[in-house]
Order: C-alpha cells, then structure tokens, then sequence
C-alpha cells in the first residue's frame, strides 16, 4: 500500500495572510521604493527622483493607517499581522527617512551616527511597542490601549516633509540649512540634529501619546 504524498504547501503563507496584511506589505514595498529612489537620485541628482522618493513616504503612511482601520473593521487582529506592522514601519519610516537624509547631502561622519541613532531608536520603539502593547492592554478593562510610551514611528514622515521643502527650494546637498560645522574628526550638518530629537521622543518613556 502506498503511502500518499502530502499535498504542496507552496502558498501556505499567502494563505496565512489578511486582507490587512496586504495593505501592511504595500506600506512596505513603498519604503523599500523610497529607499531605491533615494539611491536612485545620489547616482543621478535629478529632483524628479528625490521627490518620486520623498512621496513615498505618505504613501506608506496612508497604508499603515487603512491596515489598521481594515484589521479592526474585519475583526483580523493576529501575531503575524502586528509583526509584518513592525517590520514594515521600520524600512518606511526609519531607513527610508535615513536614506533620504544621506541622499539630501547629511553625509558627514557625525550626520551618519545621527541616521544610526534615529534607525535604532525606531527599531528600539516597535520592538517595546509589541512588548508593551500587550500589557498595556491587560491593564484596561476594556482590552484596549488608551496610550502608548514615546512618538509612533510613523511620525518621521515630518522629516521626509522637511527634506522634501528642502529640495523644493534649492536647500540641499552643500545648501542644506543651518550649513557644515567640523566637529573633532568629522563633519555635522546641524538639520540632522531633527533626526536625534525624532529618535529621541520615540524611545521616550515619559512621553504618553494617547491612542485613539
């Protein structure tokens, strides 16, 4: 008697997926586009690229905002679903937004710890966010969370918006605002000091931003 094959589960994890996750993905895939496009414009500096890469960036907002609203209208609330959330933020409003400011002309070695500190503190919040969420929710007796510890992450499209302004009047690459100063062994354009502050508030525990 032979014993039958178990059926192929090539597609297993597309079945997995919610119709929110697919709104989660394209979050993601409009980071990734910024990303590329920001690359794009260093290789050939033409406006065109960098405001195709700085538009991207509300794009991937408004998808985070409808994979939510559809999670919650659906009743779709999984595991898999709040990490792809985590995943994607972070390529759309940390490394994007990065990348962005290395294409904008912030390319000086104290600018780069500044990019650094920004990405890690992004990746430190959604990390404490999945953590906290959980036990935040606990405590309320409705399931829900009334707030959350430090700015959401998606907030950073402000700096993509600043950059943005920036290009549209001529204000980047050695025109960047506030200029260069040469600092120790390397060189800080003070308008990456806006991506500290961005870092800073998101891994902020005193700051309580509530949820609606």
């Amino acid at each position: 008697m032979s014993t039958p094959h178990p059926r192929p589960r090539h597609f297993s994890m597309l079945r997995d997926l919610q119709l929110a996750d697919f709104f989660t993905l394209a979050n993601a895939a409009c980071g990734m586009g910024s990303v590329f496009y920001a690359m794009y414009f260093v290789a050939d500096p033409s406006l065109k690229l960098f405001y195709i890469a700085a538009a991207l960036a509300p794009a991937a907002f408004i998808f985070d905002v409808l994979d939510g609203r559809i999670a919650r209208w659906r009743h779709q609330h999984s595991a898999l679903g709040r990490e792809l959330d985590s995943l994607s933020d972070i390529i759309s409003f940390g490394v994007g937004p990065a990348t962005l400011a290395f294409a904008a002309g912030m390319r000086g070695g104290w600018d780069l710890a500044a990019l650094i500190y920004f990405v890690c503190c992004g990746v430190s919040r959604l990390a404490r966010f999945n953590v906290t969420a959980e036990s935040l929710a606990g405590d309320s007796a409705s399931g829900k969370v009334k707030y959350f510890e430090g700015t959401p992450i998606p907030t950073s499209v402000v700096l993509t918006g600043v950059l943005a302004w920036c290009a549209s009047h001529g204000r980047i690459g050695d025109a960047l605002p506030g200029g260069a100063l040469e600092i120790g062994p390397a060189i800080l354009h003070p308008l990456a000091l806006l991506f500290v502050l961005s870092g800073s508030l998101m891994i902020s525990k005193t700051l309580r931003i509530p949820k609606f």
